[in-house]
């Protein structure tokens, strides 16, 4: 099971850390991608991270400003959003997928995920 949560309402600019926690399972070898969904627009993928958290992969939509990251100890994984803009309003999802490889990140369509989380709303007023 995967726990969304840091959303919230921010102005643009801010700066917002979202977390996503596993529990009930051990998520050993998963990679973790987060993903969005904005109103009336599909799921769309925003950064997979491995399972050693080597490798990494960000939409170009948010590359540079958004940084993924794990804490493999917690079994949890990291968004930290910055310079915000009121497009990137939309709830974020997290979710996992077993790799063979420490090395290799997740897929960077939604069809590929094994589990999903909640999600969690992230609002950017202009």
């Amino acid at each position: 099971q995967l726990q969304a949560s840091g959303g919230g309402l921010v102005q643009a600019g801010d700066s917002l850390r979202l977390s996503c926690a596993a529990s009930g399972r051990t998520f050993t070898k998963y990679a973790m991608g987060w993903f969005r969904q904005a109103p009336g627009k599909e799921r769309e993928f925003v950064t997979t991270i491995s399972w050693n958290g080597v490798s990494t992969y960000y939409a170009d939509s948010v590359r540079g400003r958004f940084t993924i990251s794990r804490d493999n100890a917690k079994n949890t994984v990291y968004l930290q959003m910055s310079s915000l803009k009121p497009e990137d309003t939309a709830v974020y999802y997290c979710a996992a997928v077993w790799r063979r490889s420490d090395y290799t990140q997740g897929p960077l369509t939604d069809r590929g995920y094994d589990y999903w989380g909640q999600g969690t709303q992230v609002t950017v007023s202009s």
